[in-house]
């Protein structure tokens, strides 16, 4: 009869940050182990359980004994298991003995073809297993494979030691009502746990059956067995404490918080209005970082002095949590507003000789080095864009300088912002104190892009030395592995290039990066291969974008060199492939250019159309419709109507088509076949002046 399967682990708390994992591959590793064995059913439903002292799983519709098996077993090559007399030989009666059937006759035995020889074969029915048995193993073989950070060794009770990640105290296995009698790490399994440390009344909990483990736990023990559902009870308090704030709840410390506690209570706490002083992203990040603290703001985004904890007590009065809660947080928070006093001592600018002391990279300097390149670039960039210069080169020397102060040093993930409060403080224009944070934007995918002029002519110079810095020494990305993050910078260029519309040509680009690299000794010009690392960046986020593989093509294929206007012609790829005419365009575009690409070496250099040879009626037609739409494609070119030009290459269709039907292309008369080699390079040209509209014929 199939019933639910429960095995749990208590232990000594588990680590925070690993339980999820954990508890993950714990239940994994019993479910795949009991359905690799043949005990579950094909709509078995794995739960698997983790609280900061368990590890469980339940797994319903679980045979108790596995099904019998037909096993069709190989004994011995025909060769070997007869002698030359074609009697039985001595290594088939071993074999036969070895297998555990050693009165089987040859009779007895299957003879077949084994790929290009013969060979005998035996089958057998072998009986189902019991659950108990398998479990054993399938447990055993679980906990060895566990992925534990750190295993522990102890004592168990009868002085052996053990290892794991804690200390384990009791091991339930229940198939329905019924231990199963199971061992792991010296305990022998029953159906008693623990529960809450604290609020749990009677000590031992009995578990009668394994289908009312999570309820019991709760009812009984003031457990919340699954990690997912404490997650989003505490998601749920905290919206309701909140009231009308807004909370930040980022989800890695939803799931940290979750992992801490088995019941929990969200309680409001406060601290002093002084440190709100300080800025709010030193206070937001020590709350969250040290004491896994939920800060509110109001509807501006502007942090308020009331914040919110996640307890694992319930009661009445918690006036000595929050009080306790209270008073460990004024610490940090103090410490914060002590860090921020002290940087506004010194200026940035004060700073940056510290910088000769920082290595960026053996091959490449220094970050004072470093923060000359990126200037140098941020300059030559913000000229050819027409911007202010001096703004540019000041923030970039500026951005890179809150890396020496004490808050920065002592929260990382505050470089950059900590530069634009100290660059205020310092009395810098907005947009050079803005710089020093948005240069390292986008940090990730979606990330907002910089949102002034000398922000983003700093994010394009950071990220352009990078790119070109760090592949010139042989460090580009392999596999897997992008340890200076040169996809993101890629990604966070071609982004900026192309959602703000910058008028600017990526060799110009690689080309005022490599500039900065003058003299720098083991430089390898990297400019090509970057570029099209680069543009193969920015094939992946446009068809995220949800443009597809050959519209995408069509328009970087030819590799262009400005992508301002790539999403422009990306949508008029669209247009004009839904238009009826398309598909054969595309097709003759395809035919076009591979009759070019064979014919490339024989045609002249000046090649032009004569109209005098233009014989055939189709060809002269064909010249013809050129001639008139050719101003209106190039009108509709140059006005950006990316949609407009090739929706007027549709109106060529017919004598495109009566061309191909009609006319011998490579005729044996030279002067006609490099006239109607002219007249296609022509056609050639005026089609994929948007986009190579041969690919989508692909």
């Amino acid at each position: 009869m199939n019933q639910t399967l429960l095995v749990e682990l208590q232990t000594e708390e588990l680590p925070p940050k690993a339980l999820v994992k954990l508890g993950a591959a714990f239940a994994a590793g019993i479910a795949n182990g009991l359905k690799a064995r043949d005990f579950l059913e094909a709509d078995s439903v794995v739960t698997p359980y983790a609280t900061p002292r368990r590890l469980a799983v339940s797994i319903t519709k679980v045979r108790a004994t596995s099904p019998d098996k037909s096993i069709r077993e190989k004994v011995l090559p025909v060769t070997v298991a007869l002698d030359k007399e074609g009697n039985p030989s001595a290594p088939l009666a071993k074999k036969l003995a070895a297998l555990g059937f050693p009165d089987l006759k040859i009779a007895d035995l299957e003879r077949a073809q084994d790929g290009k020889a013969e060979s005998f074969f035996y089958t057998y029915t072998a009986p189902g297993s019991a659950l108990a048995g398998g479990l054993q193993d399938v447990l055993a073989d679980t906990v060895a494979k566990l992925p534990i950070p750190k295993v522990m060794s102890y004592q168990r009770p009868d002085g052996a030691t053990v290892g794991f990640v804690r200390p384990v105290h009791l091991l339930v296995a229940l198939f329905g009502e019924q231990v199963l009698p199971l061992t792991l790490l010296g305990l022998d399994a029953g159906r008693l746990t623990m529960g809450h440390r604290f609020l749990s009344h009677g000590g031992s909990i009995a578990i009668t059956h394994a289908d009312h483990y999570a309820s019991i736990l709760e009812n009984e023990g003031k457990v919340i067995a699954g990690a997912e559902a404490r997650k989003e009870s505490i998601r749920t308090q905290l919206l309701k404490k909140a009231g009308a704030d807004q909370v930040l709840m980022p989800e890695s410390l939803l799931d940290e918080v979750a992992a801490l506690v088995e019941w929990p209570v969200v309680y409001a706490c406060h601290f002093e209005e002084e440190f709100l002083a300080v800025p709010q992203e030193c206070l937001i990040l020590t709350m969250q970082t040290n004491q896994k603290y939920f800060a509110l703001t109001d509807e501006q985004g502007k942090l308020r002095s009331r914040f919110l904890i996640v307890s694992n007590i319930a009661t009445d009065d918690p006036q000595h949590i929050v009080g306790g809660n209270e008073r460990v947080v004024r610490p940090r928070l103090s410490d914060a507003k002590f860090f921020f006093e002290q940087d506004k001592k010194k200026t940035l600018e004060s700073r940056l000789p510290q910088l000769a002391n920082v290595v960026y990279h053996n091959k490449l300097g220094t970050q004072a080095e470093r923060t000359e390149r990126v200037t140098r670039l941020a300059g030559a960039i913000a000229r050819r864009l027409d911007y202010d210069v001096a703004l540019a080169e000041r923030g970039a020397r500026l951005a890179k300088a809150d890396l020496l102060t004490d808050m920065v040093g002592e929260f990382p993930e505050l470089q950059g912002i900590m530069g634009t409060y100290y660059a205020r403080h310092d009395g810098e224009q907005d947009e050079v104190a803005l710089a020093a944070s948005e240069h390292y934007q986008p940090r990730f995918a979606g990330d907002k892009l910089p949102s002034t002029n000398t922000g983003l002519v700093v994010a394009l110079a950071d990220k352009l030395e990078t790119l070109v810095g760090i592949w010139a020494i042989g460090l580009q990305p392999t596999g897997e592995k992008d340890p200076f993050a040169l996809r993101r910078h890629a990604l966070g260029v071609m982004r900026m290039l192309v959602e703000k519309r910058l008028p600017l040509g990526i060799s110009d680009l690689l080309a005022d990066a490599a500039a900065v690299f003058e003299g720098q000794a083991a430089f390898k010009d990297p400019r090509e291969e970057v570029a099209a690392f680069m543009l193969d960046r920015l094939r992946g986020t446009l068809r995220e974008r949800g443009f597809t593989p050959n519209e995408v093509e069509a328009v970087l294929a030819q590799n262009p060199d400005r992508v301002d206007d790539v999403v422009q012609r990306l949508e008029a790829v669209q247009a004009f492939a839904a238009l009826p005419e398309s598909a054969s365009l595309a097709a003759a575009n395809k035919r076009i250019t591979n009759i070019l690409k064979k014919n490339e070496a024989a045609m002249p250099q000046d090649a032009s159309i004569k109209a005098e040879l233009l014989v055939e009626p189709a060809e002269a037609s064909l010249a013809a419709k050129m001639k008139l739409l050719e101003s209106d494609v190039t009108g509709a070119f140059a006005e950006g109507d990316f949609t407009g030009a090739l929706k007027t290459l549709a109106l060529m269709r017919d004598e495109v088509d009566a061309f191909f039907n009609d006319v011998m292309v490579m005729a044996e008369d030279e002067a006609l076949r490099n006239n109607r080699l002219a007249l296609l390079s022509s056609l050639h040209g005026m089609m994929n002046r948007v986009a190579d509209i041969s690919k989508l014929a692909a």
